[in-house]
């Protein structure tokens, strides 16, 4: 397992960012219900500005190479949850598969449920970035996103789409669900940026 909850100390002096309190509980925030899924028919999608457009079924995308991180999970409403084990394919796996373009600049994630989010291809770029499917040593819970969620544990998880189903590469910025409702583009939970 790779230890990964000192990746604050790039953004700032303390581990639990400014206005956030520490949770042991794991609470379930999303828009809306938890979306049906099948795993016969489930498909995860990579378009958009890459050289190889992608598509995997899920027992191709459980296949891929993952791994398991200790990470540090902040939501916007103001827990952080320190010490998750989330097991999933590192961002960096799926970018290099699909050949992103040098005109690529922002990345917007696609959910089930037709949730949103966006940032900037560089965030994502990171190992830190994963598409999880495990949690604690077990399978996703579906109510925390299952069978899979992105965290981002270095912005603030409304950034890390729960249930996500695809990946468009893009050449300009496209605004996800919440931050088209006035929640910030950049989300850098050690400056409080919750809001635009």
């Amino acid at each position: 397992m790779r230890d990964v909850t000192d990746l604050y100390r790039e953004f700032g002096d303390d581990r639990l960012p400014p206005g956030q309190r520490e949770t042991s509980k794991f609470p379930v925030l999303s828009k809306s219900g938890t979306p049906s899924w099948d795993p016969e028919t489930w498909e995860f999608t990579v378009t958009g500005a890459v050289e190889e457009p992608l598509s995997f079924s899920w027992e191709e995308f459980r296949d891929l190479p993952s791994e398991t991180q200790r990470q540090d999970f902040h939501c916007v409403t103001g827990w952080s949850k320190l010490d998750c084990e989330f097991t999933g394919v590192p961002f960096p796996e799926i970018a290099e598969r699909a050949g992103v373009r040098e005109d690529a600049v922002h990345v917007l994630f696609s959910a089930l449920d037709d949730y949103t989010t966006d940032l900037p291809l560089e965030q994502c770029t990171r190992e830190e970035v994963l598409f999880v499917r495990a949690f604690d040593g077990e399978p996703l819970p579906r109510e925390h996103g299952g069978p899979l969620r992105v965290v981002t544990p270095h912005r603030y998880a409304y950034k890390g789409a729960k249930w996500v189903d695809g990946v468009e590469f893009l050449t300009e910025p496209e605004l996800g669900y919440w931050e088209r409702r006035g929640y910030s583009e950049t989300a850098n939970p050690w400056r409080e940026e919750r809001y635009s």
